[in-house]
């Protein structure tokens, strides 16, 4: 499997010959392309045309974001798998209400079942959690009985919502109390931790689609724009609860992550350099953990899941399979 680099100094990323290297005032760092699928800019860091020819010859992604953690943008080389058949079948299940709005169902339906997923682990472990489990798992019926995306929007939001108020029952932490979930800017540590994480789940999504035949500005339940990928935003709600979240959870729990990792700015509430550090080290160890998959009969991680969703979305699209979502089994 190849890496994925991150970058939080400052400096300058540049080509040399068929390699790369990172240099800032401390220094120079050679970095071999051949081991790379994937770059992440949390920095300031500037490169030229040389570097971006290179990083499209070797298919490498790369990622930008801001001061704050916001992604920003991607360069996304040349699209090498891209198939116009598969474009224009995606295009079609856009276009046709009642297509989108099928498989739009599947992706909140995965979402809700590994939210419940979620709910029932932290009863086991003792968690008052059984009425919110109750009240998640009665909202089940109101997804497929759903008529248009607005509709279904709506639910997969009540779903969440409902979910997100059992956080304060399963870190039971006061420095880290949810109250509500705020965005741009996020006004608690925990809001800003869940911003983080997801930002981090929508880029590794994207980064996946471009390995497959799909293109990700064509999604179904966010809806297709001139601004931005879509595909993505619906794929990473699947792996959300079971990824993410955990992640959060157990970085709280293990004082990994503390109050002191956090600083108030005009913008809200930031993650310091340590704090992303520390999330990223448990993201990318969580996406390399291995699990038994039921279908092909062998482990595989959790990042090679996130493609193999991908497949099967392709193929329901291609009309060879029906297409099921992943939830997870614990």
């Amino acid at each position: 499997m190849k890496k994925t680099l991150y970058f939080f100094s400052d400096g300058v990323l540049q080509r040399k010959d068929n390699t790369i290297f990172f240099e800032t005032a401390e220094g120079r760092r050679f970095l071999p392309v051949e081991d790379v699928g994937e770059i992440m800019v949390f920095g300031e860091v500037n490169f030229n045309k040389a570097l971006v020819e290179l990083l499209s010859q070797k298919e490498i992604i790369l990622h930008y974001f801001n001061y704050y953690g916001y992604y920003m943008g991607s360069f996304y080389p040349r699209e090498h798998l891209n198939s116009g058949y598969t474009i224009l079948k995606q295009a079609e299940f856009y276009m046709d209400e009642a297509k989108r709005l099928e498989l739009a169902k599947l992706f909140v339906g995965g979402a809700a079942k590994n939210i419940r997923q979620i709910l029932k682990y932290y009863l086991n472990r003792g968690r008052e959690l059984a009425e919110i489990l109750e009240v998640v798992e009665k909202l089940f019926p109101s997804i497929e009985s759903s008529e248009t995306i607005p509709e279904l929007m709506a639910i997969e939001g009540n779903i969440r919502e409902t979910y997100y108020k059992t956080f304060d029952t399963i870190i039971d932490d006061k420095d880290f109390v949810f109250q509500e979930r705020t965005r741009r800017p996020p006004k608690n540590y925990l809001n800003t931790l869940i911003s983080f994480g997801n930002t981090l789940a929508y880029t590794v999504c994207l980064s996946e689609i471009y390995k497959t035949h799909l293109d990700p500005r064509i999604g179904y339940l966010h809806s297709t724009n001139f601004r931005r990928f879509s595909l993505n935003l619906d794929v990473a709600e699947i792996f959300k609860p079971i990824l993410v979240d955990r992640i959060i959870f157990s970085c709280i729990a293990k004082k990994m992550i503390t109050k002191k990792d956090f600083v108030n700015d005009t913008e809200g509430i930031i993650l310091k350099e340590k704090g992303k550090k520390c999330f990223i080290e448990n993201w990318e160890e969580k996406l390399k953990t291995t699990i038994q998959h039921r279908e092909i009969g062998k482990s595989v991680s959790y990042r090679r899941l996130i493609r193999l969703e991908l497949y099967k979305i392709e193929k329901h699209i291609m009309g060879e399979k029906t297409y099921e979502p992943f939830v997870a089994k614990w």
